[in-house]
């Protein structure tokens, strides 16, 4: 059985002086477009009670064209202009349906510098890839080929703060095949010192990917702070370099968990996985530099969808299963166990556990629970003497 996915394929690019001219251009024009869409959604709301939609403001994309001041509009092409009012209707939608914030202006040089094209504004022919309002097609490194017979129906170009430019082709992928179906059945604790614990006693280490360059990126940041704020070439390149540091520190994380994900996928049929609230536990000061590096969400995401294409089941315990507190054993649970508590007895059994080895065993025993009966699990949130029974995931303290 073949599944037909909607996957992005992202390669680098390296653009000729005009070609980053109109890119640049075309930038600068989606955030405008952007904000002087939203400033008058804004306005009609605020003043009037009255919403605007996507017709409004493609109706009024067309009159600011026509005025003298806006006239360079005209100039780059019109489809990313209009795919940006579509994202920002997206972005109202969210709101009204309670799934996002209020959207919001777009920073000259904090906003990420992107451009939506359609097929119409593109042509692919022979491996080549050229623009709407471009002559020559993008000198495009294909890392990986595209899926055989498909074509690109969305390409976004994107530019991030190292200076790196990017194009992403959205493409449908008929290759995706689920794999052989196991019994294998994996609970993944998460943490600090070790990225992941699995409940067969096996650890991965966390790498660390921010703390092997802290000190280089320390150094590049006092660097940028004694350039004199502007947009002078000095602080420009500053602010490159510490953005430079940053990439290849997000690059590493990135590549470290495909890698780990797509070994979970292939390996186990269930992976159970605990619904942690990472924006919460960021809060904590102490680790939430650790917590950050370690990027438990984008593990999780990578999780979701890969199990989504390959026809695996992933499920996540609830936050309040204290599964580490828990005897993986007898069932007895622990009235208090602090965070420098690495390794606990049992007072029921007398059985010793390694507190993240026990919390993925406890982990996987909920999760084959809630595959069975479809049922969540949400034990009680304190324990008989008042203490809650809420699992810490972090577990050292980070320097």
């Amino acid at each position: 059985m073949t599944t037909h996915v909607r996957r992005a394929y992202r390669y680098r690019f390296y653009p000729t002086d005009a070609q980053a001219a109109e890119l640049s251009r075309t930038f600068g024009c989606v955030r405008k477009v952007y904000n002087m869409a939203l400033a008058a959604r804004t306005d009609a709301w605020t003043r009037r009670q009255e919403r605007i939609n996507y017709n409004a403001t493609s109706a009024m994309l067309t009159a600011w064209k026509k005025t003298e001041e806006l006239a360079y509009l005209s100039e780059v092409s019109s489809v990313p202009l209009q795919q940006c009012l579509r994202h920002l209707q997206g972005a109202f939608v969210n709101f009204w349906e309670k799934r996002g914030k209020y959207p919001r202006f777009k920073s000259r040089k904090k906003s990420r510098r992107c451009a939506e094209y359609t097929s119409s504004a593109f042509r692919y022919r022979n491996g080549t890839l050229t623009l709407a309002k471009m002559k020559d097609p993008l000198h495009i490194v294909w890392s990986r080929p595209l899926p055989e017979g498909s074509v690109p129906t969305t390409v976004t170009v994107s530019q991030d703060p190292a200076g790196r430019w990017f194009v992403s082709l959205l493409c449908e992928d008929a290759s995706v095949k689920p794999l052989p179906v196991t019994d294998a059945v994996v609970g993944i604790d998460a943490g600090i010192t070790s990225l992941v614990t699995f409940s067969t006693g096996e650890k991965v280490t966390n790498p660390r990917c921010e703390r092997r360059d802290r000190v280089r990126l320390a150094k590049a940041q006092r660097e940028l702070s004694r350039k004199t704020k502007g947009d002078g070439a000095n602080r420009a390149k500053a602010r490159r370099k510490v953005a430079k540091i940053h990439a290849r520190i997000a690059d590493r994380r990135r590549d470290h968990l495909h890698k780990l994900t797509t070994r979970l996928v292939r390996e186990n049929q269930t992976i159970v996985i605990e619904d942690l609230t990472v924006r919460t536990m960021l809060k904590n000061h102490t680790l939430a530099r650790a917590i950050s590096d370690a990027s438990w969400t984008m593990m999780r995401s990578m999780l979701e969808y890969k199990t989504a294409w390959y026809g695996r089941d992933l499920v996540a315990v609830d936050r309040w299963f204290p599964s580490s507190k828990l005897c993986s054993i007898c069932g007895t649970l622990q009235a208090r166990m602090p965070l420098s508590v690495r390794t606990w007895t049992c007072e029921g059994c007398g059985a010793t556990h390694d507190r993240d080895v026990n919390a993925a065993i406890n982990l996987k025993a909920a999760g084959l629970a809630v595959s069975v009966c479809g049922a969540g699990v949400r034990p009680q949130r304190s324990t008989p003497d008042g203490q809650s029974a809420t699992k810490q995931k972090t577990s050292q303290r980070e320097p």
